[in-house]
């Protein structure tokens, strides 16, 4: 092979490099902001329905909206899980919007995201001394944290 050829060969591999960098550097930013995203939108939802809750009640009600994400039965997005109709009073009356979530929201939000799941898998939460629809009574309760109960 000539020394032409070789630098041709160089130059085009180089620039497959680069082209390959620079996609990867573009995935991970995507990732890197829909995670953030998810981050927030989950400390939303934690905020509006744990404050006030333990720290690990707040990360359980997180590790239920992943659960659900990853079960067939829901939707396969966060945003899709959470603005699910009628799943969730703090978004169907908005206070999901009404305020920022505090500090501990998004850390347990991140806990959850991270893999802490102090539920062991839970599809559902609730609060037994609040009404609720008779039909959840018939989930099997796994775990009580703080005012919530979480069941499968």
């Amino acid at each position: 092979m000539s020394w032409a050829m070789k630098r041709k060969l160089i130059a085009v591999s180089m620039v497959l490099i680069v082209t390959a960098a620079i996609g990867v550097a573009l995935a991970m930013r995507s990732d890197a902001q829909g995670r953030a995203g998810d981050t927030n939108l989950l400390a939303r939802l934690v905020g509006a329905e744990a404050e006030g809750e333990p720290y690990q009640g707040m990360v359980a009600v997180a590790s239920v909206m992943l659960n659900r994400v990853k079960d067939s039965k829901f939707p396969n997005t966060m945003s899709g899980v959470i603005f699910q109709p009628g799943a969730f009073e703090s978004v169907s009356n908005g206070l999901i919007w009404q305020r920022s979530p505090s500090r501990q929201a998004v850390s347990a939000a991140r806990d959850a995201l991270n893999g802490y799941d102090p539920t062991y898998g839970c599809l559902f939460f609730w609060n037994p001394s609040k009404p609720v629809s008779g039909w959840i009574w018939s989930r099997s309760i796994a775990v009580r944290i703080g005012k919530h109960v979480f069941a499968r």
